[in-house]
């Protein structure tokens, strides 16, 4: 008797340990549900982390996220804590407002920073594909309390009627994309993949800021939208297809952060 009380009770220390423990590949628990986490390089364990709340692309998990050098490549690298939630059946479930995917993650960021002393003026969302789907869907049922979008080569419709929005967002998107196409506008607009934005935010005409790459291979064209009621937009686009683009995320993260845009 004493010894499988013994053995029960390790068992029990042993499943606790696990969940207190959770980070990288080993997911956190979340009711049903569960997500990744992932840490900056050398942070002390004090210091309040900004954090980037990242969707996975479809058919894929957040272990891929926090494996990701495009993407855990540029957080770790800059004080930044990664979060990676976990679709259903690898999916998101972005279509419309009525969706379960946004309150999960809302319990997701709940549920960090009770393990993390987070920066409540640095949560950043991003995504890939759908997941950049994901990410616009988020932000615009339950933003006000997010300082930028991220997203890359995925949109909810731009006719859609936000009732909350980011304080920043910016979206990249290749022009040759025939996986999530690129949606451009009435007479070939390439500015069209953020006119959502720009009407909740009020913005006047866009200021092209040139062009910029980190990889020979791979130019991206800039324009921003500063001259807004509320926020600013800024839009990358390439010539490319449907990819995560070497340094937008870090990029972007810098820029956010007040640091000199740096590779990788």
């Amino acid at each position: 008797m004493i010894y499988r009380l013994i053995c029960l009770f390790l068992l029990v220390a042993t499943q606790a340990l696990a969940v207190d423990t959770c980070h990288g590949e080993t997911a956190c628990n979340l009711g049903e549900r569960s997500y990744h986490v992932l840490e900056p390089d050398g942070w002390d364990g004090e210091t309040p982390l900004p954090v980037l709340l990242h969707f996975h692309g479809w058919a894929r998990q957040g272990d891929v996220v926090v494996n990701h050098q495009r993407i855990a490549g540029a957080t770790k690298l800059r004080g930044v804590l990664l979060v990676a939630p976990n679709g259903l059946g690898k999916s998101w479930d972005f279509w419309t407002s009525d969706t379960g995917d946004v309150p999960f993650a809302d319990r997701v960021l709940e549920d960090v920073a009770k393990r993390y002393p987070v920066d409540p003026d640095r949560i950043y969302v991003s995504g890939y594909s759908f997941g950049g789907a994901m990410a616009w869907r988020y932000v615009c049922q339950s933003g006000n309390d997010v300082a930028a979008l991220l997203a890359v080569a995925g949109s909810i419709r731009q006719t859609e009627d936000c009732p909350e929005a980011p304080r920043e967002a910016r979206h990249v998107h290749g022009l040759s994309d025939t996986v999530m196409d690129f949606p451009y506008g009435a007479n070939g607009d390439t500015t069209y993949p953020v006119a959502l934005w720009r009407e909740k935010y009020n913005c006047n005409g866009g200021t092209p800021r040139g062009d910029w790459s980190v990889r020979p291979f791979l130019t991206l064209s800039r324009v921003e939208w500063a001259d807004c009621a509320q926020g600013q937009v800024v839009l990358d686009t390439h010539p490319g297809g449907h990819f995560i683009p070497h340094g937008w995320i870090g990029r972007q993260l810098d820029e956010l952060l007040g640091r000199t845009p740096t590779y990788p």
